[in-house]
C-alpha cells in the first residue's frame, strides 16, 4: 500500500512508551497522547483546540468555531463535567471526560464525552440524548457534530471518489457574487473562477460514506470524521446530508458536519410525548487524524481506518451509557426471494436490508432519528446478515434495485446474544395489473436519466432549456432514458440571468406509445418520486385530464443539487377506456412557478387490466 506516514511514524517508536494524560482547570479538560492534545470546554462541551504535533488544526474564523456539538448544554439547569475514565487508574491507557447538562430549555438532558487512547490517532466523541417522566412533550430539532477547520492547514476535501479534490479559498468565497440561496456564489477568483459554489454540491449518502473529511496540501496532515456504524444516524441507508464545505459566512472556513438528525432533502423527525423516557447515544465518532504525502494517501488511509473501526464495533471501552456490548447484542439473518410473473430475473442487485422501530406514520425508516436503525448490503440472490443488533422489536424492510416498493415484515425480535435465522422470505411486489411500459430503474434516485449521474452542480434547472428547448418528448421502444429523458422536470425559464432567480411556465413531458389492443377496467400511472419541489403533477392521457398527484411533500432535492430525497410513490388511477389500440399520448405537467419546483422522477411505469 503506498501511504507513507511521516509524522506518524516519528512518533510510533515512543508511543507504546507515552500513556494519555488529563489535566483540567475550572474551564477546560485537555487530553493528550503522542499525536495530539485536545481541549474541551467544560461547559459547552465544545473541542475548542485539537493540536498535531503543535499545529493547531481548529478554526475561529467564520461561524461556529472549532469542533461542537449542535446542542449546548451550558445553558442547562444543571451542569455537571467529570473524568469517566480516569488514566491514573489504566496506566496511561484511555481518558474520557463528560459535560452533562441536565434540564435544558429544549426540554431533554445531554451528555457529551470525548475518550482519548493511548494509540489513538486522533479522538472519540459521542452524545447522550435523554428524556425523562417529568418532562414535558418536545421535539429534538437538527442535530449534528461539526468542526470549523484552520483556513492556513486545510484545502483540499475528500467526500467520496468523484468529490476529491482542491477546495476554493475562504477569500474566494468572500468575493463570489451571491446567486438564488445564500449557500450559493459564483466564484470570481482562484483557480475556480467563474464557477459556482454550493455547500450543497458535497452532499452524500451518508451509509456510502464512513470517512470524510479535510488535509492539507502543503502540512500533509488530514482530518475525517468516522462513523464506525450507522446505528445511530437517521433514515436509514438512502439518507442524503451535508458533509463538508466552505462555510458559507464570511471567511469561508473548511468545514465538517457529521449529521445524526438531518432535515435535509426531507428530513427525519424526533417527537417526546409528555413523561416518555426515551435515550439514545450517538456515537462515538471518531475524529480522526493522519499524515501522508498527499490527500489522497490520506482519504485511502482514513477509508482504511474506517474499516478497522467498524470491525471494533461495539468499543468494549464505553461503559456508564446505554451501549450494549457485543455479547449482549444479537444477529439476524435470511434471504429475500423475488416472487414477481411480470420480472424475467429474480436477482436483487444493491439489496439494502435493515431492521427499524416498526412504522407507526408519520414516522417510517425514512424519517425516523428516534430510534437505531440496522441495515446491511445483501447479496443480489438475497442473501443477509446483519449483525451487533440491539436487542428489542423491529421491522424488518428491504429494497432494491429494479423493484418497485419495498418487502417488510413486522415483529422481529432480537435477543441478547442470540442469532436469529429467518430463513427464506418471499417478496411479492405489489402490481395493479400487467405492465404496459415502463421508464427507468426503480433505485430511489434519478442517477439514470440525462445528466442525473452529474447532479451535484448548482444550477442544472437553469440549463434545462437550454437542453430541452421544447422540452421532453419521449417515445416507448424508440427513446433512450439515459438521454431523453432529463433527470429533473422543472419549470421552463423565460428568462436566463444565470442566477436561478428566473420563473419559469408550466412544463408539459409527453410519452408516446402503443398498444396493441384496447384495454379495459382500470389504469394505473405509477410514479416513483426521489425529488419533490412542485405542488402538483397534472396528468392527461389522449388530450383528456386523468388525474391529478397532489399531498406531495416538499424535499428540497432539486433547489440543493441532489438525486434523491425522501422517495414516495404516487398512483394515478384512471379508466382504462381513456387508452385505445394503437398510439396513445400521455402527459405529465408541473405548474408554473420558480425554477426549482418540479420533480425528480426515480421511476415511472404504466399498469392496466386489473
Amino acid at each position: 500500500m503506498r501511504i507513507l506516514l511521516p509524522l506518524l511514524l516519528a512518533t510510533a517508536a515512543y508511543a507504546a512508551d507515552s500513556p494519555v494524560t488529563l489535566t483540567q482547570d475550572p474551564q477546560h479538560f485537555t487530553l493528550a497522547n503522542a499525536y495530539i492534545t485536545a481541549q474541551i470546554d467544560r461547559h459547552s462541551g465544545h473541542l475548542t483546540s485539537l493540536k498535531y504535533k503543535n499545529l493547531e488544526l481548529m478554526g475561529y474564523t467564520s461561524g461556529t468555531h472549532a469542533g461542537y456539538w449542535e446542542q449546548d448544554p451550558s445553558r442547562a439547569a444543571h451542569l455537571d463535567s467529570a473524568v469517566t475514565i480516569d488514566p491514573a487508574a489504566n496506566k496511561g491507557d484511555r481518558a474520557e471526560v463528560a459535560i452533562k447538562g441536565a434540564g435544558l430549555r429544549e426540554n431533554f438532558d445531554l451528555e457529551i464525552r470525548y475518550s482519548l487512547g493511548r494509540d489513538d490517532h486522533g479522538i472519540y466523541t459521542y452524545a447522550i440524548f435523554s428524556h425523562t417522566a417529568g418532562e414535558p412533550r418536545t421535539q429534538i430539532g437538527e442535530s449534528r457534530f461539526g468542526a470549523k477547520l484552520n483556513p492556513e492547514v486545510f484545502d483540499w476535501m475528500s467526500i467520496d471518489a468523484r468529490r476529491n479534490a482542491l477546495m476554493p479559498s475562504g477569500s474566494d468565497w468572500d468575493h463570489g457574487t451571491p446567486l438564488n440561496a445564500k449557500e450559493a456564489r459564483r466564484l470570481t477568483t482562484g483557480p475556480y473562477a467563474g464557477r459556482a459554489e454550493h455547500k450543497y454540491d458535497y452532499s452524500a449518502t451518508q451509509f456510502d460514506i464512513p470517512a470524510f473529511g479535510w488535509s492539507s496540501t502543503k502540512q500533509h496532515v488530514g482530518f475525517y470524521l468516522i462513523n464506525p456504524s450507522m446505528e445511530y444516524l437517521s433514515s436509514g441507508p438512502t439518507h442524503v446530508e451535508l458533509t463538508g464545505h466552505n462555510d458559507d459566512n464570511q471567511g469561508g472556513d473548511p468545514t465538517i458536519l457529521d449529521y445524526w438528525r438531518g432535515t435535509h432533502y426531507g428530513g427525519s423527525i424526533l417527537p417526546l410525548g409528555e413523561g416518555e423516557v426515551w435515550t439514545k447515544v450517538v456515537g462515538p465518532i471518531l475524529i480522526y487524524v493522519n499524515s501522508a504525502a498527499d490527500p489522497n494517501a490520506m482519504f485511502q488511509d482514513a477509508l482504511a481506518r474506517a474499516r478497522t473501526e467498524a470491525a471494533k464495533w461495539p468499543y468494549d471501552w464505553v461503559t456508564g451509557v446505554d451501549y450494549p456490548k457485543r455479547s449482549d447484542r444479537g444477529a439476524v439473518s435470511g434471504q429475500i426471494v423475488l416472487d414477481d410473473p411480470q420480472t424475467a430475473s429474480t436477482k436483487l442487485p444493491h439489496l439494502l436490508v435493515g431492521l427499524a422501530a416498526p412504522d407507526a406514520p408519520p414516522m417510517t425508516w425514512q424519517n425516523d432519528a428516534k430510534h437505531y436503525e440496522f441495515w446491511t448490503r445483501g447479496s443480489a440472490d438475497g442473501r443477509f446478515s446483519i449483525a451487533n443488533i440491539r436487542p428489542g422489536t423491529y421491522e424488518l424492510h428491504a429494497i432494491a434495485d429494479g423493484v418497485l416498493g419495498e418487502y417488510s415484515q413486522a415483529t422481529i425480535t432480537v435477543a441478547a446474544g442470540k442469532p436469529l435465522d429467518l430463513g427464506k422470505l418471499a417478496w411479492k411486489p405489489v402490481r395493479y395489473g400487467k405492465q404496459l411500459w415502463d421508464i427507468g430503474i426503480p433505485n430511489r434516485n434519478g442517477t439514470e436519466f440525462f445528466k442525473g449521474g452529474d447532479y451535484f452542480h448548482w444550477g442544472w434547472y437553469v440549463e434545462y432549456p437550454k437542453l430541452f428547448p421544447n422540452d421532453v418528448d419521449y417515445t416507448i421502444g424508440k427513446s433512450d432514458y439515459r438521454k431523453d429523458w432529463f433527470f429533473e422536470q422543472v419549470p421552463h425559464a423565460l428568462t436566463d440571468d444565470n442566477t436561478g432567480r428566473a420563473r419559469g411556465r408550466a412544463t408539459t413531458w409527453t410519452i408516446h406509445f402503443n398498444l396493441a389492443q384496447q384495454q379495459s377496467g382500470k389504469a394505473t400511472l405509477r410514479l416513483a418520486l426521489s425529488g419533490v419541489g412542485a405542488r402538483s403533477i397534472e396528468v392527461g392521457v389522449n388530450g383528456q385530464p386523468a388525474g391529478t398527484v397532489t399531498g406531495l411533500v416538499y424535499n428540497a432535492t432539486i433547489n440543493r443539487d441532489g438525486i434523491q430525497g425522501s422517495w414516495v410513490e404516487k398512483d394515478v388511477v384512471f379508466d382504462a377506456s381513456l387508452l385505445k389500440e394503437g398510439r396513445n399520448d400521455l402527459t405529465l405537467t408541473i405548474p408554473a412557478g420558480g425554477l426549482t419546483s418540479g420533480i425528480i422522477y426515480d421511476y415511472i411505469r404504466l399498469e392496466a387490466g386489473q
